[in-house]
């Protein structure tokens, strides 16, 4: 960690709200305070094709996200941690500027601040307004959008066996979560988010390391809206210099019945996924395959999180009846330089119970030049069909392309 400069300090001590009356030596502050974060700038190029078969105008747009993290010592068992984002005030994601139109501001959020405990051996208590670590959630993230909550979360590590909980009464979820049902509206594909952000938030979980696995289990309850369990297991052995992974998880989420009842929508949602990583010289794969639930596939409040799958411009989050296959085959061309070709395939049902069918295949340069810098560039194309109607099949029939930098500190 790097020791923060004057100017971060200034809104450090704003958001603590300290006074002249207990201030202290500038030096004296300083060696007390950590900071690291993230920048990132996207740049995105769609070509999008609409059901009409008439091409539309290109989609192109800039992104940027600063996350400014900062941890002061308190005392031997306190730190105060704030997080500062600059990007989207509503959801802690990007700034999205078109290039069609002026060049615009982004805004500038305190995101996260809480005290965390460390008084108790082998325990770690956070109390505050902070990311909400849980498998359903993203905490932090360096390039989307983040889910928060004011509470508490408690860590402690017996032995192998790491117990967590954590209870927050109000959370972001109204504008931060991808939870969206589809449901039978006038088109058939219209989506609904079935949280308000003022629920309430309560989770447990346990996490065992065992040897080269390692085991999670978790429950989470979302006042007047749903609960949802997941098991999950993650393990990585080398077999004479093949490096392998796999990861198998499966949630279920129960939506409450008055939920249920107001969108017409079926209470049972699940998933069940597992991934397989190789790696071997020069040579890296990736195939994972996620089923959900044919009554719903809403299994996550962030289509980042683990207990979804995501692609580049298909998820399974949210998607009733689904099979999902994604596939990757990379090559190290130098050390750090790898080119990927990737190609994932989803087929659902729908609100309108239309059976539905997405692809997507682009190649992927990703380079690193340091440690702390690294950008790719993906392009390729996306499709998106309707399998049951007739006539004007065709969705999407895209042609897409991404430029993404990120520098951390």
């Amino acid at each position: 960690m790097k020791k923060i400069a004057k100017l971060s300090l200034v809104a450090a001590v704003a958001v603590v709200g300290l006074t002249t009356a207990n201030a202290q030596p500038l030096e004296e502050a300083i060696k007390n305070v950590d900071v690291s974060g993230s920048v990132v700038y996207r740049y995105n190029d769609y070509d999008n094709d609409n059901t009409t078969g008439v091409d539309s105008d290109n989609d192109a747009d800039n992104n940027y996200k600063i996350g400014l993290n900062l941890s002061s010592k308190v005392n031997d068992d306190v730190k105060l941690n704030t997080r500062f984002i600059v990007g989207s005030q509503a959801n802690g994601s990007f700034a999205t500027l078109d290039t069609a139109g002026h060049d615009g501001q982004a805004d500038v959020s305190l995101s996260n601040v809480y005290f965390g405990y460390t008084g108790i051996k082998n325990t770690t208590v956070n109390v505050g307004k902070q990311g909400l670590t849980t498998p359903w959630t993203v905490a932090i993230d360096s390039d989307n959008n983040e889910q928060t909550g004011t509470g508490i979360l408690a860590l402690s590590t017996v032995g192998p066996v790491t117990l967590a909980a954590a209870y927050f009464d109000q959370t972001n979820l109204d504008a931060s979560t991808d939870a969206r049902i589809s449901t039978i509206g006038t088109n058939g594909t219209s989506m609904v988010n079935v949280l308000s952000g003022n629920e309430s938030v309560a989770t447990v979980g346990a996490i065992l390391a065992a040897g080269p696995a390692t085991i999670d289990a978790w429950f989470l309850d979302l006042q007047d809206s749903f609960d949802t369990y997941t098991i999950g297991a993650k393990a990585s052995i080398d077999l004479d210099g093949i490096k392998l992974g796999l990861d198998a998880r499966f949630a279920s989420l129960t939506l409450d019945d008055l939920v249920a009842d107001t969108y017409g929508i079926g209470t049972d949602n699940s998933i069940a996924k597992i991934g397989l990583t190789a790696k071997a010289g020069i040579v890296d794969a990736k195939i994972i395959y996620a089923k959900t639930d044919k009554d719903g596939g809403l299994t996550a409040l962030d289509n980042d999180a683990v207990t979804t799958v995501n692609g580049w411009n298909t998820t399974v989050n949210g998607k009733a009846d689904a099979d999902y296959w994604q596939t990757t085959l990379g090559v190290d061309i130098l050390s750090n330089l790898n080119l990927s070709a990737n190609y994932n395939t989803l087929q659902y049902v729908n609100g309108a119970e239309d059976d539905m069918t997405e692809e997507e295949l682009y190649a992927q340069l990703v380079y690193k030049m340091s440690k702390n810098l690294s950008t790719y560039v993906r392009y390729g194309t996306y499709t998106k069909e309707n399998e049951t109607v007739t006539s004007n099949k065709d969705v999407n029939d895209d042609t897409r392309g991404r430029l993404q930098v990120e520098y951390t500190f």
